[in-house]
């Protein structure tokens, strides 16, 4: 649980090193947006390189994005959680995102919107 909860704060905080110290350096990352806003990748990025730029893209276009946690659910090296991505200007939406660990670091990540 620790770990989602890290990983919820390190969004909301925009805390981007503390976000990527959370990966496995060569994890996986699948996005809808991802796939939209750069349709060369097919939705899917690996690496804290990627990574990086990825979200630091994000943190700027959306300086106040805001993810609202509403359930998690743990259940051995997988976690689930369920949020409300919130900025302004645009309709809050429903969001999942799956996470596997392995020793203590994320290995995959994939969003799902609701």
């Amino acid at each position: 649980m620790l770990i989602a909860k890290q990983w919820i704060a390190a969004f909301n905080t925009k805390d981007l090193d503390g976000l990527l110290a959370l990966y496995h350096e060569h994890a996986q990352h699948f996005s809808p947006k991802l796939k939209l806003r750069l349709p060369e990748t097919k939705g899917l990025i690996t690496g804290h390189t990627s990574m990086r730029e990825w979200w630091q893209d994000a943190f700027m276009r959306l300086p106040n994005l805001h993810y609202k946690p509403v359930q998690f659910t743990i259940q051995e090296n997988r976690i689930f959680i369920e949020y409300i991505r919130q900025t302004p200007g645009e309709e809050d939406m429903d969001v999942a995102e799956y996470l596997e660990v392995e020793e203590e670091k994320i290995i995959r990540s994939r969003v799902y919107h609701g």
